[in-house]
């Protein structure tokens, strides 16, 4: 699935009923690979396909409905997502491509990409919100652009600490920014700059898991960031959790 794209009907949902809830989580049911909801302007999930309520460890779809995700996804994250959830239904303006790592309760992780919409009543106002999380999969090394970026790709897994200049990345490659960014999405499903996210992301939370981790400082220097309030900031937006408490969950036992 290389894209996901806007649904208008969406919109509808408030006061279509049951009858279109019905048919939207037959529609994402068969994609594993694919989160789909709907909430109200609670916050309480009204629609979801199979793929969300295993990977959070229910037995059924009836144990998702009218829980909010404060109720289902560990310490603060769940806040998180529903202060997201009420952005998008206050300003009443779509969220799109939303990097994401995703921690279920068995304490999984999973990066993907989400997309929200606000819904609306009949009268126009926003009632609630629905959303889509598509799963990052592995990047296609047999695209004919794959090794034309793939020096590319190398730079920002190898040197994420660095205070890279990706712009300089593609004029050493021969090619225009808005090239490289077009073949990194076709061929990582990201853009750079959101791959040199997940990279120092994912260096971070090794080090958080670590047995012996350094001070945040000494972290977020160490994962190329030009200080912890930056780190952290960016960490929280991206996990839904502050470093601190990635650490606790995380914790040796």
């Amino acid at each position: 699935m290389s894209e996901i794209a806007e649904i208008p009907t969406l919109d509808e949902v408030a006061y279509l009923g049951q009858d279109a809830l019905r048919l939207l989580e037959h529609l994402f049911e068969p994609l594993d690979d694919v989160v789909y909801f709907v909430k109200d302007g609670d916050g309480r999930y009204r629609s979801a396909n199979r793929s969300l309520w295993r990977r959070c460890g229910l037995g059924g779809r009836e144990e998702l409905l009218g829980r909010t995700a404060r109720d289902l996804f560990p310490a603060t994250m769940g806040e998180a997502f529903l202060d997201q959830d009420r952005q998008v239904m206050a300003s009443g303006q779509a969220l799109h491509r939303q990097l994401e790592l995703h921690v279920y309760p068995d304490l999984r992780a999973g990066w993907c990409l989400t997309h929200k919409l606000p819904i609306r009543d009949a009268a126009g106002h926003v009632a609630g919100v629905a959303g889509l999380s598509r799963d990052l999969g592995l990047p296609d090394h047999s695209h004919p652009q794959y090794q034309c970026i793939a020096h590319i790709a190398a730079c920002i897994r190898t040197r994420f600490a660095e205070p890279l200049q990706l712009g300089e990345l593609g004029r050493e490659a021969g090619l225009s920014p808005d090239r490289v960014e077009r073949m990194f999405h076709r061929v990582f499903q990201l853009t750079p700059r959101e791959m040199l996210v997940q990279v120092r992301v994912n260096a971070a939370r090794a080090r958080l898991a670590a047995p012996e981790v350094a001070s945040m400082a000494e972290l977020a220097l160490d994962c190329g960031y030009a200080d912890q309030s930056a780190f952290t900031r960016q960490f929280k937006a991206t996990v839904g959790l502050t470093p601190s408490h990635y650490r606790q969950l995380h914790a040796p036992r």
